[in-house]
Order: C-alpha cells, then structure tokens, then sequence
C-alpha cells in the first residue's frame, strides 16, 4: 500500500473541500493518486470540481495599465514576500510601471522584461525581499477595454463591443467568479469526457430507467461547464440570467477578457509553529 502523507490529505481536501478521514481513504483505495481520489471522492459525496484560481498562496500586487482611448490595457503580478512590502508605495509604483512596459511594448515573456533587471535590484536593496515578475496579460481592443481592480490583488481587463457600464460590470463579474473558459466550445475534451464519466458513475447508482439517466449525466454535466465558463456563469449582479443572456439582451459582443489574481496557483510554504517550538526546546536541552 502506497504511503500517504499528510500533505497529500491536505492537498485532497482543498481539492474537495471534504473532511479529513476521508480523503485519507479514498487516497489508500487510489494507491495515492491524488487525481483518482478526487474522482472517488466526487462520484461518492458530489464535491464539486477543483477550483484552483481560489488558491491564493503568494503575496504581491496586480500593477495595472490603461490607455486614455481604452484601446490597450495590461496587467502585471508582481511577488514579494510579505503582505507588508505589498503595501509599500515604491512596490506598487513599480508593478504599475511594468504594466505599463508591457502594454506599450508588448514583450514575448518575462524574461522580455530583463531591461528592468537593475530596477527589480535595487527594489530588493531597498525594501529588504526578495521581487520577482511573475507573470503578465496584454489586450489590444477590437472594442473597448474596462479596467477593474479589486483591490491590489485581482486586475480584470475585459474588451466589449457595447455600453461601458456593461463592460465594468464584466470586468466585476470575471473578478468575483474568476471564469476558467470563455465558453463551453473552450472547455478541453479530456475535461468534459472526465465529467461525463463521473457523472455517469454517480447517476447508475439512482435506479432510474436508462433515458432518464442520460438526461441526468448530460444536466450534471452542462452544469459543471456552466459554473466554469464565462458565458454560463450567472451574472453576479443578476443571477437569474447568465451572462451569455445578458450580452445576448443589450447587444453587446465580447471579444476578449484578461484576469490575473495574485498568487494563483502557487503553495505558500506553512510551518507548524507547535513542532517548531518542541524542536528548539529539544535541541537546547
């Protein structure tokens, strides 16, 4: 039997959002694959899918930069260590002044950036952290773009054909539901294939003549991709309609949208303060 550590418990938990014991045993009846557990797990209670863009692990700011015509925008995550540096103002005058770098000279990758090398160093001289660019998004509009910042951690661009109220109002949806896929039509087929087939799993067990259940796998399914794209998501401040309706009722076209949250997708190291102090207890007897 595969053994399993607890950061692996940890790590089903936040995937599924179920209780301790049993992530352990779905990962003991998985022999520790962390994917096949989540499957048992979500076939068996219904937890839903993984929602990574929630993780939010890293300190840092989005720096933002619009054009006066709202016709090119970007959007720069700049990491530091504490939530202390993020405040600072030359920090946050420098996440601004990569975006917009970025907007006006529309860089390959990170690596692009190295002309603000000596700037980042002196940064760190400064300000006592360590300073990294992380990563960047850039729109060239074929409408118009809105600019949302929620705080400093979430900047949303979001490039519409239609009212500039309703293009915010997007640019506060995409920040608040954070959209993995614009629509169904972008969702990976390996994805919807796995949904399909834990959906399948879940609604054999129901007893229902074999016409209903493909109704319940193909509901089950359509409301995943619902909840993960853009266009099937309930529109934040109306959620009787989705958003697909709401462009669909004031005519409006969107072209593109661009998000960034602050350490998305990254692991914060967490220490065990318990374990740190029986640690130096016992290394000074």
């Amino acid at each position: 039997m595969a053994e399993i550590s607890a950061s692996l418990v940890k790590e089903l938990r936040e995937l599924t959002g179920l209780g301790m014991m049993e992530c352990k045993k779905a990962l003991a009846e998985a022999g520790g694959d962390l994917k096949k557990a989540e499957e048992l797990l979500r076939i068996r209670s219904g937890a839903k899918a993984s929602k990574a863009a929630g993780r939010i692990a890293a300190e840092g700011v989005v720096g933002a930069w619009l054009s006066a015509d709202g016709k090119l925008g970007a959007l720069v995550e700049l990491n530091c260590e504490t939530d202390f540096v993020a405040k600072n103002q030359d920090f946050i005058a420098f996440a601004r002044e990569l975006a917009e770098a970025v907007a006006r000279t529309n860089p390959a990758d990170v690596q692009a950036l190295s002309g603000f090398e000596a700037r980042r160093q002196a940064l760190v001289q400064k300000i006592g952290e360590n300073i990294s660019i992380r990563r960047f998004a850039r729109l060239q509009s074929q409408g118009r773009l809105a600019l949302y910042m929620h705080g400093v951690k979430i900047g949303v661009l979001v490039d519409l054909e239609g009212p500039e109220d309703l293009a915010k109002d997007l640019a506060m949806h995409v920040a608040f539901a954070k959209p993995q896929y614009t629509s169904k039509a972008d969702v990976p087929a390996d994805f919807v294939a796995r949904e399909r087939d834990i959906a399948t799993a879940r609604a054999k067990d129901s007893g229902k003549p074999p016409e209903i259940v493909a109704k319940m796998v193909e509901g089950a399914v359509n409301k995943v991709l619902g909840e993960i794209t853009l266009l099937g998501q309930p529109f934040v401040k109306d959620d009787k309609q989705t958003v697909e309706k709401l462009l669909a009722a004031k005519k409006a076209r969107l072209h593109a949208y661009r998000f960034l949250v602050v350490g998305e997708g990254i692991e914060k190291k967490s220490s065990d303060f318990a374990a740190e102090v029986m640690a130096t207890a016992g290394a000074g007897r």
